[in-house]
C-alpha cells in the first residue's frame, strides 16, 4: 500500500483531505515557452486577421441549403455571426 503520511493533505490513517497544487510557476514558463517558440517575427493582428479572411472564405459560396444550416448555427450560438469571430 502507497505510504499516505508524507502526501500534504492526506493523514496517515488514508482519510481525505485537501490536496493543493500550485500550477502558477508551470503557467508562467509555459507562456514564456510559448512566445518564444512564436519568435521576434509573430505579428498578433496579421494572424487574426489572416484568421477573420480564412472564416470569410471558408463560409463564403454557400449554397441555400448550407447557407440555411449556417444561419441556424449562427441562430443558436454555435457559430459566430460573419465579422464577430
Amino acid at each position: 500500500m502507497f505510504d499516505t503520511s508524507s502526501v500534504s493533505g492526506i493523514s496517515g490513517d488514508g482519510a481525505s483531505g485537501i490536496f493543493e497544487l500550485d500550477l502558477t510557476g508551470h503557467e508562467a514558463r509555459r507562456r514564456a515557452e510559448v512566445l518564444a517558440a512564436l519568435g521576434d517575427t509573430w505579428d498578433p493582428i496579421e494572424a487574426m486577421t489572416g484568421e477573420t479572411d480564412a472564416q470569410r472564405l471558408l463560409y463564403s459560396g454557400l449554397d441555400a441549403e448550407q447557407q440555411a444550416t449556417y444561419d441556424l448555427l449562427v441562430a443558436a450560438g454555435v457559430l459566430p455571426a460573419a465579422g464577430q469571430g
